[in-house]
C-alpha cells in the first residue's frame, strides 16, 4: 500500500500480486551487506549520529531514510508521504541537514537510501512545511491540473489494472506518470538526491505506478543503475502483482512477513524449512524482505514491537535465514497508529522518549555481523523437532538455534563449522564445537542462539 494517509488518517492497505516475470536487474542492495535499517520517522541529524554510533559498527548495509520533501503540515506521520513539492524541507531537517547526514553515515560506512514518494502529491490545500502554497491539483512552480490523472475518484477495484493506476489512492492527487513531463520531472527529483550521494530509493506506492513508467524514470537517472527498492504488496487475483517490477529492481515480498507472523504466533516453526521461493515468494535474489513495516505494524498484518519475544525472534530467523534483503524497522511507540514521532523525529537516545530503536535490540543487532560474515552460504544441517524448535547452518561459516517452545531445550546439535570455540552472540556465552562438527547447548524457551566463524570471544 502506499504508505499515504489522507487527512482522515484512514488505513486504505492497497496490495499488489504475480503476473509476468522479468529479468532481475540490479537486484539485491549492492556491496557485501545488505541489512537496511529503516530508522522511520527519525530526524537527518538523528540519523547521522546512529550511522557513527551503531549502524557502521554493527555492520549495517544502509540506512532508509524517511520521506525529505517538502509536505503537507500536521503532526501525525503520515503527513510525510504527502508531498507538496520537491524541496528538501520537511519536518525530519532541510537540505543542509539532509547533506550533512548522508556525508557523516558515508565516513560511518553506511549507504543511504530515501523513501521516495512519486506516486502522488497531496490530498488537500495549504502552506507546506517549507512554505510552498498548494492546493490538491496545483503546486506552483512544479505541477498543474494537467499533469495529474483523469481519474480523480479514489481506487475502488484491485481486480482492475486501469482503476488501480490511475485512480486516487485514498484520495491524493494521482500524478500522470505516463506524461513526458511528469516522467522528467520526477527524474529531476530523484537526480537531485544522488547529488547529494543517496545510494538508493524506496519507491513508495510502487504498485499505483506502470512498470514501464518506473523504468522510463529510472533510465533518465544519472545513475541508472541505482539500488531500487519497490512497494507492491502482494494480492491475490490483483490485476497488478509484485513479479512485474522485478525488472527495475528489488520488490518488497510482503508475504514474507504476513506468513512470519501466523507461523510465530500459531503454528510450527518447523515449517520454515524452505521458507522464500519454496513458499511461492518472489525470487530470493529480487526480495526485500522485513519483519514488520511502519504501515503494518500500525494495521495489525505484521508482528511488532508489541509482539515481545515472537517478534525478536522473527527479526533473528530473517536475518540468519538465507532468503531476500532485510530491512529491520525501528520506530517508536505508538497507541494512536496516526501520531507522529516523539520530539519532532529528535532522537536524544534510544529507549527515551518513546523511541524503541530495534535495530539496536542486541538479539538483533548481533544477528547484524552473523549475516554478514555468513553471506553467500546456502542453508545446511537443518534441525527440528516438529514444532516450535529449529537449528540450521549456513555450511561452514555460521549456525543457528531457535527455541520457541514453553520450555528450556537441552541438546546436541550437528553442525558444519570447525571444531573450535565461538561465541553465542545472542547472549554473549561461548560454547565449543567438537572435532565432528558437533555443538551442544541448552536453550531457554523463546531464545536463540547464534555462532559464526570469526567469533571465537565474546
Amino acid at each position: 500500500m502506499a504508505s499515504s494517509r489522507p487527512l482522515s488518517g484512514a488505513l486504505a492497505l492497497a496490495a499488489a500480486a504475480v503476473v509476468m516475470a522479468p529479468t532481475a536487474v540490479s537486484a539485491a542492495p549492492p556491496g557485501t551487506k545488505d541489512v537496511t535499517a529503516v530508522l522511520f520517522e527519525w530526524n537527518f541529524a538523528s540519523v547521522a549520529k546512529e550511522c557513527t554510533n551503531t549502524l557502521g559498527p554493527a555492520g549495517y548495509g544502509y540506512v532508509q531514510v524517511s520521506p525529505p520533501a517538502e509536505h503537507i503540515q500536521g503532526s501525525q506521520w503520515w503527513t510525510s508521504y504527502q508531498p507538496v513539492s520537491y524541496k528538501i524541507a520537511g519536518r525530519l531537517g532541510d537540505r543542509a541537514a539532509f547533506r550533512s547526514m548522508v556525508n557523516t553515515c558515508h565516513t560511518a560506512g553506511v549507504k543511504v537510501v530515501v523513501d521516495t514518494v512519486v506516486n502522488h502529491m497531496s490530498a488537500g490545500s495549504g502552506t507546506g512545511t517549507g512554505g510552498s502554497s498548494y492546493t490538491k491539483y496545483d503546486y506552483p512552480g512544479l505541477y498543474s491540473s494537467s499533469d495529474f490523472d483523469d481519474c480523480t475518484s479514489q481506487i475502488s477495484n484491485y481486480a482492475d489494472r486501469w482503476n488501480v493506476q490511475h485512480c486516487e489512492l485514498v484520495g491524493l492527487a494521482d500524478l500522470d506518470t505516463g506524461e513526458e513531463y511528469v516522467r522528467k520531472t520526477v527524474a529531476g527529483y530523484m537526480n537531485d538526491l544522488l547529488t547529494l550521494g543517496v545510494d538508493g530509493f524506496r519507491i513508495d506506492a510502487a504498485k499505483h505506478i506502470d512498470t514501464a513508467d518506473l523504468a522510463n524514470i529510472k533510465s533518465r537517472l544519472t545513475n541508472p543503475g541505482v539500488y531500487w527498492k519497490q512497494e507492491v504488496i502482494y494480492g491475490s487475483g490483483e490485476a497488478v502483482q509484485p513479479t512485474e517490477y522485478t525488472g527495475n529492481g528489488d520488490v518488497q515480498e510482503f508475504r514474507y512477513a504476513y506468513d512470519l507472523k501466523r507461523v510465530f504466533n500459531s503454528e510450527n516453526l518447523a515449517y520454515l524449512k524452505n521458507y522464500g521461493e519454496g513458499w511461492g515468494y518472489l525470487s530470493s535474489s529480487a526480495a526485500g524482505v522485513f519483519v514488520d513495516n511502519h504501515d503494518t505494524e500500525r494495521n495489525g498484518s505484521t508482528l511488532n514491537y508489541k509482539d515481545g519475544a515472537n517478534y525478536t525472534l522473527a527479526n533473528v530467523f530473517m536475518l540468519a535465514y538465507p532468503y531476500g534483503s532485510p530491512d529491520i524497522d525501528s520506530g517508536y511507540e505508538w497507541s494512536d497508529a496516526d501520531a507522529g514521532p516523539p520530539n519532532g523525529g529528535a532522537v536524544s537516545a534510544c529507549w527515551q522518549d518513546g523511541w524503541k530503536c530495534q535495530h539496536a535490540w542486541p538479539e538483533i543487532l548481533r544477528m547484524v555481523a552473523f549475516r554478514n560474515a555468513t553471506r553467500g552460504a546456502a542453508m545446511t544441517d537443518w534441525w527440528d523437532n516438529g514444532g516450535d524448535a529449529i537449528a540450521f547452518g549456513r555450511g561452514s561459516k555460521g549456525y543457528v538455534a531457535i527455541n520457541h517452545e514453553s520450555a528450556s531445550l537441552s541438546r546436541t546439535y550437528q553442525t558444519s563449522l570447525a571444531a573450535g570455540t565461538y561465541c553465542n552472540v545472542q547472549n554473549n556465552t561461548t560454547v565449543t564445537v567438537n572435532g565432528s562438527g558437533q555443538l551442544t547447548a541448552t536453550l531457554a524457551a523463546n531464545t536463540a542462539l547464534a555462532v559464526y566463524a570469526g567469533k571465537s570471544s565474546c
